[in-house]
């Protein structure tokens, strides 16, 4: 008797636009917001402004970004509910991964024409289902889609064993498959990869 084919996961992505809230907000969890309330302001803040804003105040920005736009990331659906995130936006507005040493970029290129992958967030109860990287591939689409020269991101790079928290910035052998090659290596597990939109590696 032959075995039932399962079928595959049939997925939406969409911009977190204003109309969307709710299902971010849903995601995250209203209080909750996410990763221990970072709402995902962590990548857009200096250090010094993300200590000195609480959760409600994380929340507020958040939204505002939202409000303002571009959109932030990206949702990935499910059966009509909002299952995953993924943040992708310019380099220039991602403060803290701009300006930090494992991740700025080199001399002489362009913020607003890099693309960057700062964030996954993935509901309980759906982890461990590879999401990751369908997100990072909807990312990939995105950025290509808004002409971005490139598409960075600066993944953990380890065999240990990592909790969801310790991995919302993504891991390295995903985007390893996916052809991001390695283009500096500032800390020990924190290399900076990219892939290139005109097909070349430099």
């Amino acid at each position: 008797m032959s075995k039932t084919a399962r079928a595959e996961p049939s997925f939406t992505v969409h911009p977190l636009t204003p109309s969307r809230w709710a299902d971010v907000e849903k995601l995250f969890g209203p209080e909750k917001g996410a990763n221990s309330g970072c709402w995902c302001m962590w990548p857009r803040l200096t250090g010094v402004d993300f200590r000195a804003m609480g959760r409600k105040k994380r929340k507020s920005a958040f939204r505002s970004c939202v409000k303002t736009g571009p959109a932030p990331g990206l949702l990935l659906y499910e059966e009509g509910q909002a299952i995953g995130w993924v943040a992708v936006s310019p380099r220039a507005h991602v403060t803290r991964f701009e300006k930090a040493k494992v991740s700025r970029l080199e001399p002489g290129k362009t913020p607003a024409k890099h693309y960057a992958i700062t964030c996954f967030y993935v509901r309980t109860g759906h982890r461990k289902r590879g999401l990751m990287t369908d997100l990072a591939k909807a990312a990939i689409a995105y950025a290509r889609k808004k002409k971005a020269v490139a598409l960075d991101v600066c993944p953990i790079d380890t065999d240990a064993h990592l909790t969801w928290g310790e991995g919302f910035i993504g891991f390295a052998s995903v985007f390893r498959e996916l052809g991001f090659k390695e283009v500096a290596r500032r800390s020990p597990k924190r290399p900076l990869m990219r892939l290139f939109f005109d097909g070349t590696a430099r």
